[in-house]
C-alpha cells in the first residue's frame, strides 16, 4: 500500500516554526491553496474519513478546498471515494454518510474555540461601548459582527474603527462572521455577544486560519471578502507545495 507522505503535525512542525503557510493540493479539484483555505481530512487507524478541522490529528489525511455543497456532490456522486482511493492504494476506507456535517460542525468548533482562547488571554472585546473606545483610539486589529447583529449598531462600530484608523471615507467594515448571537454567546460564555473585537495583530492572525477556513467550506469567502474590505490579515509568505 502506498502511504503518500505526510507534513509534520503540531506547533512544533518546521514550516510552523518558520511562520511560513505552505501550499495544499485539493484532492477533488487539483487545485493549490493554502493551508488556511484547505480543510484537512484525517484517516483513523480503522480507516474513517473525519475533518481534521485545526490540521493536526496524527497519521495520514488529505486536503479539500471545496464548499459543503460541492463535498456533498462529491460524496453522492463518489468523486470523493475515488479522489482518495488513488490517494491510498489498497487502503480500506470508510466515509460517513454525515461528513459535510461533521466538517462544519468541527469548523465551527474550531473558529469559537479560538475566539475563547483570544478571550482568556485579555486580547478579544466584548460589548458595544467597550469596542467603540478601543476603536475610536486605533486599539482595534480587527472587527467582527453576529450574522443577526443590527444594522445600526454595526455601522456605528464600523464609523468607530474607520476613525480609529484614519479610514475615514474608505467603507471598510468589520466582518460579519457566520454565526449568530446565540451560537457566540454559548461558546464563549457570555450574554448577548453581538460584536466582537481583537486588539492585537498576532491575535488576529491566530483568528484567520479557522476563520478562512469555515467561510471557504459554507461558500462565503467572496461575499465576505468583499463586504469587509482589509478586515483580516493577509497571509504572508510563499513556500514549497505539497499534497497531504
Amino acid at each position: 500500500m502506498r502511504i503518500p507522505h505526510n507534513e509534520p503535525l503540531g506547533s512544533a512542525a518546521p514550516e510552523a516554526a518558520a511562520g511560513n503557510n505552505p501550499e495544499r493540493r485539493c484532492i477533488l479539484t487539483g487545485d493549490h491553496g493554502s493551508r488556511d483555505d484547505l480543510l484537512r481530512l484525517a484517516i483513523s487507524p480503522d480507516g474513517l474519513v473525519l475533518p481534521d478541522a485545526l490540521a493536526r490529528a496524527p497519521g495520514r489525511g488529505a486536503w479539500i478546498g471545496v464548499s459543503r455543497a460541492e463535498l456533498e456532490q462529491a460524496i453522492a456522486k463518489g468523486k470523493l471515494k475515488g479522489a482518495l482511493a488513488r490517494a491510498f492504494k489498497g487502503a480500506a476506507l470508510t466515509i460517513p454518510e454525515d461528513l459535510p456535517e461533521r466538517a462544519e460542525a468541527a469548523l465551527r468548533r474550531a473558529l469559537t474555540d479560538r475566539l475563547g482562547l483570544e478571550m482568556k488571554s485579555g486580547k478579544l472585546l466584548l460589548g458595544s461601548d467597550r469596542i467603540a473606545e478601543n476603536a475610536r483610539m486605533g486599539n482595534v486589529a480587527w472587527l467582527a459582527h453576529a450574522s443577526d447583529a443590527r444594522e445600526d449598531g454595526s455601522r456605528k462600530l464600523d464609523q468607530a474603527w474607520r476613525v480609529g484608523r484614519d479610514l475615514e471615507g474608505s467603507g471598510e467594515t468589520g466582518l460579519t462572521l457566520p454565526l449568530d448571537r446565540a451560537a457566540l454567546s454559548v461558546a464563549l460564555g457570555r450574554d448577548n455577544v453581538v460584536h466582537l473585537a481583537l486588539t492585537d495583530p498576532r491575535s488576529v492572525e491566530r483568528v484567520e486560519g479557522p476563520l478562512r477556513r469555515l467561510l471557504r467550506f459554507l461558500g462565503q469567502s467572496e461575499a465576505n471578502e468583499q463586504d469587509r474590505g482589509d478586515g483580516l490579515a493577509d497571509a504572508a509568505g510563499q513556500s514549497s507545495v505539497t499534497t497531504n
